[in-house]
């Protein structure tokens, strides 16, 4: 691996690769070295278009490249666990775009695959990293807000959408659980741990079978709770609250936080968290950094949380009874 700088591969030149790649492109340090897709025409469109050195007709080329130190897995849901094992296998660390699998048993798949082959894995839950978080984390356990107790987090979103969309494809591992709760679950995670001791929960399916509006409440066991929500049939806030014991902070945005305001009894503060780029670049920086001093795997994010929280949606699911069918 060249020290002076680390170098991306992209799996999947789609919509989420084309959003967060500008993180890869304009960082110092990080360079866009490749893009594969099974249509190759399309890998050279956005290569051509992000300035990648190399463009692929084949994941397996991307995976054997030796001028690429880490892959960001970019497709679809359903897509996540062949294709990262695949890198793994070739001896590349990953990013895998939320959520990490369909289910658990995906899950874990990874996770040996990873281990098997000693090379890194990571969930791209990209808003751990970002700056109001962290700072939120430091706060947290530094004991500045007291002890935390209610997390209220909303991503929802009324859009018209086909049957035929990725969002509501059982096929692809659709439902607003796995592309918007995932975030409202971390940021539950992030107060009380991913593993809470009792869940309640209601979802409405739509036509095609998956989920489109969901509640969930969760209670941990140090006296913590959870209210969430999301969904894509409502003009929801898309934001999240946490009410500590000396303190309420708020998020304006649950899947894009810039900002934390801070209300005390003795009065209130909003500190602004601008992004350097569009918020991404934190988690690119934080694989190269980890991969650079030999680890596994990042303490911020590590797999055990992501697991855990997988286990809980295979949970939430089999309550509403929404089945994907490669399960």
């Amino acid at each position: 691996m060249a020290q002076d700088v680390f170098r991306w591969g992209i799996l999947g030149p789609g919509h989420i690769a084309a959003r967060t790649v500008p993180a890869i492109v304009r960082t110092p340090g990080l360079r866009l070295e490749a893009v594969a897709s099974r249509d190759l025409a399309r890998a050279q469109a956005f290569a051509a278009a992000h300035g990648a050195a190399k463009a692929y007709g084949s994941y397996r080329e991307l995976a054997e490249d030796p001028d690429v130190d880490a892959v960001y897995v970019a497709t679809p849901n359903a897509f996540h666990c062949e294709q990262a094992v695949l890198c793994l296998s070739h001896g590349k660390a990953v990013l895998v775009e939320k959520p990490f699998a369909l289910n658990a048993a995906e899950g874990r798949r990874m996770a040996e695959a990873a281990r098997t082959h000693g090379a890194f894995l990571m969930e791209a839950m990209w808003t751990r990293f970002v700056p109001a978080v962290r700072h939120l984390r430091s706060l947290l356990a530094s004991g500045a807000l007291g002890a935390p107790r209610l997390a209220v987090a909303d991503f929802s979103f009324s859009r018209q959408l086909g049957p035929e969309t990725r969002l509501l494809s059982p096929a692809l591992g659709g439902g607003a659980l796995l592309d918007l709760g995932v975030y409202c679950l971390s940021f539950a995670s992030l107060a009380f741990g991913p593993v809470p001791d009792a869940v309640s929960s209601y979802a409405r399916l739509g036509p095609t079978g998956v989920d489109v509006q969901d509640a969930v409440l969760l209670r941990y066991a140090g006296g913590g709770q959870a209210q969430l929500s999301c969904g894509f049939e409502a003009y929801g806030a898309a934001d999240a609250t946490l009410l500590c014991t000396d303190a309420r902070v708020a998020l304006p945005s649950v899947a894009k936080p810039e900002a934390l305001a801070i209300v005390r009894p003795s009065g209130s503060e909003t500190l602004p968290f601008p992004f350097a780029v569009n918020g991404y670049e934190p988690q690119f920086l934080e694989v190269r950094d980890r991969v650079r001093e030999g680890a596994l795997e990042s303490p911020e994010m590590p797999l055990s949380e992501t697991l855990a929280t997988l286990e809980l949606m295979d949970a939430l699911r089999r309550d509403w009874g929404v089945r994907y069918p490669q399960e």
